[in-house]
């Protein structure tokens, strides 16, 4: 019997790539996202590797609609033996001082708030079952600060401490917590972030190679299909070209 994992923010970027990736190790996957049309295209894609697939509507930034969602699983689906808490986001540039309150509660809620409904669901289940896996998406903005960071590298340093609590609290039932902290991947985030500006967005990246959608998924893969005794806790991966989050070299 297949494995199955469930990959939050499924409908673009990391998310996207992770779940296709899986699919072709051979999982089923459930996917979650807000954009539907974005959410029954994916379905397909994976529907044609020749696994299952379970695409799930909703929130994560929703409490309720979470826990509904995740009461709504039954049979074989009710056996999730990964979890990747990929949905998350960053939003405005502005420093301290000047941000924008809006831009602050859409970063909390996703990236923590969301990571944590999720997880409050899902790891239930797990533990009822003795075993799993919980992957969650942080960054390098969770290990240092940058300028025109804070909210988002606050949020991303409470990924990063979360994970290392969730390994803790989840030990004695066999839970594997991995903590995957990117440089810069090149994805929808810095449109996101600068606000549908694709030129800043861009310029991001200019004159340097980022890492892509996909190596993030190979990273993701590696580690959630280690064997039982084998957790991967930390891992940090940058483009070559980066060696922290304020020093690039661009040609």
């Amino acid at each position: 019997m297949n494995k199955t994992a469930l990959i939050t923010g499924a409908t673009s970027g990391i998310g996207q790539a992770t779940a296709l990736k899986a699919a072709e190790a051979g999982f089923d996957i459930i996917i979650t996202g807000r954009r539907a049309e974005r959410l029954a295209k994916l379905a397909e894609e994976i529907r044609a590797k020749g696994v299952e697939v379970l695409p799930l509507h909703f929130d994560v930034r929703q409490p309720q609609e979470v826990q509904n969602a995740i009461d709504s699983l039954s049979g074989k689906w009710r056996n999730i033996d990964v979890l990747v808490n990929n949905a998350g986001l960053a939003v405005g540039v502005s420093p301290i001082q000047e941000g924008i309150l809006d831009d602050w509660e859409r970063m909390i809620d996703t990236n923590v708030k969301g990571l944590l409904y999720m997880t409050r669901a899902v790891a239930p289940l797990m533990i009822a079952r003795n075993g799993g896996h919980i992957v969650n998406l942080a960054s390098i903005a969770g290990k240092e600060v940058y300028p025109g960071g804070n909210v988002y590298c606050a949020t991303k340093h409470a990924v990063d401490a979360l994970s290392k609590a969730m390994r803790t609290d989840m030990l004695k039932h066999h839970i594997k917590v991995t903590n995957i902290a990117p440089g810069m991947v090149e994805t929808e985030f810095s449109i996101v972030r600068y606000k549908g500006d694709e030129t800043a967005a861009k310029n991001v990246y200019k004159g340097m190679t980022p890492l892509t959608n996909e190596d993030i998924a190979d990273t993701i893969l590696f580690a959630i299909t280690r064997p039982a005794h084998v957790c991967l806790n930390d891992i940090v991966i940058m483009p070559t070209v980066q060696a922290n989050s304020r020093d690039v070299y661009r040609q």
